[in-house]
């Protein structure tokens, strides 16, 4: 983007007031979220709130995370240029441009063919490659492309799926919203031989991640 960008000031400002100022410290995770044109990413009537610290409704009952806790999951992946990445929950596509963006290989899994018809569309308009979108089950991961240096899940479940955590490589980082629907805790583990390190971040609130290892079946409101 330049800076004949009419939204260029207030990407600064998302950048400098939400997120460097609450501890999110990486510069490289703080420039790619100046660059990448959230407002592209919601729906055309919710364009004008794209910058504020909220999450953002982006239709079939999801929504598109507030910019700071995509920031927080972003630093903590620790995204390396050609790291391997899984995203359970493409959602409107903002998280994977943003792990694109950082030089990872990104594979998104969205269950909703719509949403991933939309996402697709978005990270086209932005301008964004690097990112493969499977329609599917993304509580089952996505085999074809395992082992994951990174995994980040952007629905919450009751526990975290087994078969993400298989699909994990050696040294890799997977974050994800754990606990009851109202609210979770978000969490991070670290795969280390045989052993998987638990790392809490602090409490959160996503929508449900539904699938065969997470919530069955439609979970109304």
């Amino acid at each position: 983007m330049t800076t004949a960008d009419p939204c260029q000031r207030e990407r600064e400002e998302m950048v400098e007031f939400q997120i460097r100022a609450r501890g999110v410290r990486d510069e490289r995770v703080l420039a790619a979220m100046e660059k990448i044109p959230r407002h592209l990413f919601v729906p055309e009537n919710w364009e004008r709130a794209a910058y504020e610290d909220r999450p953002l409704p982006i239709g079939e009952g999801q929504t598109i995370s507030q910019p700071y806790i995509v920031a927080v999951m972003t630093e903590q992946l620790e995204i390396r240029s050609h790291d391997r990445v899984l995203e359970i929950g493409t959602g409107s596509g903002y998280q994977a441009a943003i792990l694109a963006e950082l030089g990872g290989k990104v594979v998104s899994v969205e269950r909703l063919p719509e949403l991933a018809d939309r996402a697709r569309e978005n990270l086209a308009r932005a301008g964004v490659r690097g990112v493969e979108i499977v329609v599917g089950d993304g509580t089952q991961g996505y085999p074809p492309e395992a082992p994951y240096d990174a995994i980040i899940v952007t629905a919450a479940s009751p526990d975290i799926p087994g078969p993400l955590v298989e699909q994990l490589a050696e040294g890799g980082r997977l974050i994800a919203p754990v606990g009851p629907r109202e609210c979770q805790d978000l969490v991070k583990l670290v795969k280390r031989g045989a052993r998987v390190e638990t790392i809490p971040l602090g409490g959160v609130c996503f929508v449900p991640l539904i699938g065969q290892f997470g919530w069955q079946g439609e979970v109304s409101p």
